[in-house]
């Protein structure tokens, strides 16, 4: 039989949201990132950790990113060499900052899902 209560305490204690961004940054480990990624067909690799890794650094050392935009242009600038906007989207397809802020256990900035700030839906 079902206990509602169980149910509902079960909800408010899950560590991810309805679009998989999780609820606490304690929660995070590589090997969830690994299985978020499967999930969206993805297999990461070093470059992709080197992106998740600026990512937790720079939420660690500035805090939640005022807008999507701001944050892809700081992921722009820190991957210039490397391509830029071009090498992000390679390595996450559906959006680098989407993609990226899901698979680091990082709550998305606002403007996320504007398709012309680093989503791709």
């Amino acid at each position: 039989m079902l206990d509602i209560n169980k149910l509902l305490m079960a909800e408010t204690m899950a560590p991810c949201d309805a679009d998989a961004f999780l609820n606490s940054l304690e929660h995070w480990s590589e090997e969830q990132a690994r299985s978020l990624a499967r999930d969206e067909g993805i297999e990461l690799t070093e470059a992709h950790l080197d992106v998740i890794c600026f990512l937790r650094d720079r939420y660690a050392e500035c805090g939640p990113a005022s807008s999507a935009r701001i944050l892809l242009r700081d992921m722009e600038g820190n991957y210039f060499t490397e391509g830029g906007r071009r090498y992000l989207y390679s390595l996450f397809p559906r959006g680098p900052v989407t993609q990226g802020c899901r698979f680091a256990g990082l709550p998305p900035p606002a403007g996320n899902a504007d398709l012309s700030f680093g989503s791709v839906h």
